[in-house]
């Protein structure tokens, strides 16, 4: 499909550069078949059925966005996938100072060595020393803020853990699973109370999420692979939940894509530990979930194609319209929707 086809105006003023205080008092809209509501995140309970479980992401943000120094030249490096205990893939700014063999300061006593250069200009690096990497970066790093964020405020305290889930457990994402964000314990309780499931995955995120789309047409487009994992019982629960007339609600594009793709042709979730690199535009016939929980995405971003994929692209596009005229908060800071393609009465 051409690429031109999601594309939207969103005026610069929709971009949340900071998320709702508290978080679960963020805007909900509901888009149910055709139709679109306004409601709040904390009805997001009256909006779901007590069958229903939602599947969560309990991946970790880690500090991943260096600034180093090779001799005189000024090296950025953003993190996006751990490929060894010490090696990690980084996009670079200011790639062509950083040849092979080259080694990189970051301050803080971290520094990296080049092993490797790709063709979509990322390196792979190799952190020198004996300390665990996540130590490193701690030190040297900083939470990496989606760019259409940090262009416009300085990455400051709060981020580290305002960009953070209730969630997040496991460490390696360079990216938050943002529709989690708006979770809170208050929220958590009146969803356990309403009787809704509860089950979580890991998928680390990685930047190439967001990667602009630079091909005319979504088939000359190469998604980054991301690290997932489903466990076996995990999978068994969903699978049991759905056969009783359940429904299984993804949170966040990222839980979906992963369940997605550990999904069979026949629907069942099977256990997962792997790369997925799966890119879903309309067409594609989903197969593990009935609904999304998902904040507002990018004109002309594969999220936007993954949603109008779930939904249709003009109910998409419409809705988006709506949330614009609406005042609702976009991108990862900003307000949240259900996604609801099938919803029971």
């Amino acid at each position: 499909m051409r690429v031109g086809l999601f594309d939207f105006e969103l005026p610069q003023e929709r971009i949340a550069l900071r998320p709702a205080r508290p978080r679960d008092s963020a805007r909900l809209l509901l888009v149910d078949g055709r139709e679109v509501f306004d409601q709040l995140m904390l009805e997001l309970p009256e909006l779901l059925q007590p069958s229903d479980v939602l599947v969560f992401n309990d991946t970790k943000v880690i500090p991943a966005q260096l600034e180093g120094r090779r001799g005189e030249a000024s090296i950025g490096a953003t993190l996006h996938k751990r490929e060894g205990p010490r090696e990690w893939w980084a996009f670079l700014r200011n790639a062509k100072r950083a040849r092979v063999g080259d080694k990189i300061d970051f301050g803080a006593e971290v520094g990296a060595s080049v092993i490797e250069k790709s063709e979509d200009g990322s390196a792979l690096l190799h952190f020198h020393g004996d300390e665990p990497v996540e130590l490193l970066l701690e030190r040297a790093g900083r939470m990496p803020l989606p760019p259409y964020i940090a262009s416009k405020r300085a990455v400051d305290a709060e981020d580290r853990a305002d960009y953070q889930t209730m969630f997040a457990r496991e460490e390696g994402a360079v990216a938050a699973p943002t529709a989690a964000l708006h979770f809170t314990p208050r929220l958590i309780e009146a969803l356990d109370a309403r009787g809704i499931g509860r089950e979580t995955l890991t998928l680390h995120v990685g930047a190439g999420t967001f990667l602009p789309v630079k091909a005319d047409d979504t088939g000359g487009h190469q998604m980054h692979a991301e690290w997932g994992r489903i466990d076996e019982t995990t999978a068994e629960r969903l699978n049991a939940a759905r056969a009783s007339g359940g429904r299984i609600i993804a949170v966040g594009t990222t839980s979906l894509r992963l369940l997605e793709s550990a999904a069979g042709e026949d629907g069942a979730i099977r256990p997962f530990q792997g790369d997925t690199a799966i890119f879903i535009t309309p067409g594609y016939r989903f197969k593990a979930i009935d609904g999304l929980i998902t904040n507002f995405h990018l004109p002309r971003s594969t999220l936007f194609m993954l949603v109008s994929a779930l939904m249709g692209l003009d109910v998409m596009k419409a809705a988006y319209a709506h949330a614009i005229e609406g005042g609702y908060r976009f991108y990862s800071y900003g307000d949240g929707s259900l996604l609801l393609p099938n919803r029971a009465s």
